[in-house]
């Protein structure tokens, strides 16, 4: 059995991809739309038929050097085609590079490395695209000839691999607070400044804290897609990742531990200091928050990643692939900056000497 696969059309025997606008498996050749649990069912029906030996092939003997350059490196044949697929051996789902079928990594998907959940893209290459242009929109220090000039040189969708945790947190949260009062009397202005000793405790819930488990995507931006909707996650099954980009996580739930932690404690302490209300000023003095530990849950999430150059550099994009949330670094045009600083400050100056016209 081949390490790699990819879903066949039963019809026309196109290899077959996930539509996100249907929910369905597509074949782009015939148009038939297949029902994943009715596909799945052929598929393992083909699979059990498939009891032909596997022969290695012969190999040429290479060098140290040449090994070298493949560290880290994973040679696949298509089925399709025959082509080689060379891939990182974080890969798990992606697509030749010569006849452009999408193709699925079996070992990257067993036993441990299998996801428990998966959210199916909702929004296309398309959605991605015009989401772009929006983003563009009303950037006023945005350098002209970036919206002419740039060009989107890569645009994929992919299945980020993310860490989901569950916990309970129990805080008990000492904070100094202030109320002020003022008031004149006569020629004095008067200010009283009470304090207060302001406590609160008690129990809170966390489910599915998101984590990414990919040390290739940036965690700030992938904190910025968020929130998905995890009431429409479903049981993993690998059709859905036909089609698309997927990589196994390469950081481990343990290793993604202290971020998750201190999302929790962060955000534990935001709920517990929403509820001190009617002081000037209140600020934590002491916060004492134990972690019981929970349930975690390893899922592949839908994420669009769009990347453009400018002036040698490069920018990237991301878009949620359930919800269409899309963040992003733009450039900014120094002299743009700079003439919308003048323009600002000649308003002013008219607008003060305009004033003292009148005085």
């Amino acid at each position: 059995m081949s390490d790699i696969y990819s879903y066949k059309c039963p019809c026309c025997g196109g290899a077959i991809a996930f539509d996100s606008r249907s929910q369905k498996l597509k074949c782009p050749y015939c148009d038939t739309e297949f029902e994943l649990d009715t596909l799945r069912e052929f598929e393992e029906e083909r699979l059990e038929e498939d009891r032909d030996p596997h022969w290695a092939e012969d190999t040429v003997e290479q060098t140290g050097e040449e090994l070298g350059d493949l560290d880290g490196l994973t040679s696949y044949v298509c089925e399709s085609c025959g082509g080689e697929i060379i891939a990182d051996e974080t890969m798990a789902a992606s697509s030749c590079p010569y006849c452009g079928n999408p193709v699925i990594v079996r070992k990257q998907l067993e036993g441990a490395l299998r996801p428990q959940l998966v959210i199916p893209f909702k929004l296309d290459r398309k959605e991605a695209e015009s989401r772009l242009r929006t983003h563009l929109k009303g950037k006023h220090l945005l350098p002209r000839l970036f919206r002419s000039e740039n060009r989107i040189s890569e645009i994929k969708g992919v299945y980020v691999p993310f860490w989901l945790y569950d916990c309970d947190a129990y805080a008990e949260i000492r904070c100094r607070a202030t109320r002020i009062h003022t008031w004149t009397s006569g020629d004095y202005d008067y200010t009283e400044t009470q304090h207060y000793l302001v406590s609160r405790g008690g129990e809170i819930g966390f489910d599915k804290v998101p984590v990414d488990g990919s040390v290739r995507m940036d965690d700030k931006l992938m904190q910025s897609i968020e929130p998905f909707d995890y009431e429409q996650a479903v049981d993993f099954q690998t059709a859905y990742l036909a089609g698309y980009l997927a990589d196994r996580y390469d950081e481990s739930a343990q290793d993604c531990a202290p971020r998750a932690n201190e999302r929790v404690r962060r955000s534990t302490v935001n709920a517990f200091l929403s509820t001190i209300m009617g002081y000037a000023t209140c600020v934590p003095e002491h916060t004492d928050i134990r972690l019981n530990r929970g349930r975690i849950t390893y899922a592949l999430l839908p994420v669009w990643v769009l990347n453009t150059t400018y002036k040698g550099k490069l920018y990237t994009f991301a878009m949620n692939g359930q919800t269409g949330k899309f963040v992003g670094n733009l450039p900014a045009d120094p002299g743009r900056a700079a003439g919308i600083g003048l323009g600002v400050f000649a308003a002013v100056t008219a607008l003060m000497m305009l004033i003292l016209s009148f005085v």
